[in-house]
């Protein structure tokens, strides 16, 4: 099963490159964030016609997430089941079961800047996550997929430089605790499961020609429950989609696991 995550920033900006792409890469599900479109501008028909289902969350110009699935889409959920009674005011996750994987597709709130409001929301968005996997699921024997931008470089390997970053959001210390709480579930960042050197990343700022100069973060994730996560055979940031006429910001990361 390949199961991707990719941050297009606008489907409807995007929407050729995400076609195209999926015709030459044939994922079975998957995941995008920062679509930017109300439920009802969403192109369920254009997938459709590529031999896919659709389910998205989306309350138009900002955020906004989707499962698009080959494999079956079952179990659609938007929002968190923590046993807390306030929803979530954006729309930044889905949950959804895919050929017998039960798969979130996530968009992290940014941050902003250290101690913003939206910072602490951040925490709090990530604390209802951690709360709703384990009330729901058992992330070290259940097929589960999280993915998506976590707007979080879990260490300083993800990053191009830690004295430019420091003391600003995505990798404070708070941020990777919170990230690490997720993996002691049970998770596993099949990414670093494979891959342990630094200066490997899926997002580059659009200034100052970051993509060229290899300043970027590793912030969009793969989170594979440790029964999933042994049946992984390959993963790749496909850094060809960051390349080319108005791309997204972020590149799609991929990962193929054997399930039968």
């Amino acid at each position: 099963m390949r199961i991707v995550t990719w941050n297009v920033n606008s489907l409807k900006a995007r929407l050729g490159r995400v076609e195209a792409w999926i015709q030459a890469v044939q994922p079975d599900v998957l995941c995008i964030q920062e679509t930017k479109m109300t439920e009802e501008a969403f192109p369920h028909e254009a997938f459709t016609a590529l031999g896919y289902e659709s389910a998205h969350n989306g309350e138009g110009r900002w955020n906004g997430v989707a499962i698009i699935s080959k494999v079956g889409l079952d179990d659609v959920r938007a929002g968190f089941l923590d046993g807390r009674s306030d929803p979530d005011p954006d729309a930044r996750i889905l949950w959804a079961t895919c050929g017998g994987v039960r798969v979130a597709t996530c968009y992290v709130p940014n941050g902003r800047e250290v101690g913003h409001d939206h910072y602490h929301y951040k925490l709090d968005w990530l604390t209802r996550l951690h709360d709703d996997l384990g009330a729901n699921t058992n992330p070290e024997t259940d097929p589960i997929a999280i993915v998506g931008d976590f707007n979080v470089a879990p260490d300083d390997r993800d990053i191009w430089s830690a004295a430019a970053l420091e003391g600003l959001t995505h990798v404070t210390p708070p941020e990777r605790q919170a990230i690490e709480r997720l993996i002691d579930l049970g998770l596993v960042d099949v990414f670093r499961q494979k891959y342990d050197q630094p200066g490997l990343f899926s997002w580059w700022d659009y200034r100052g020609g970051a993509f060229y100069k290899k300043h970027g973060m590793r912030i969009d994730l793969v989170l594979a429950s440790a029964s999933l996560a042994t049946k992984m055979d390959f993963v790749v940031v496909d850094r060809n989609e960051r390349k080319g006429e108005k791309p997204s910001d972020h590149a799609p990361v991929v990962a193929d696991f054997l399930v039968a």
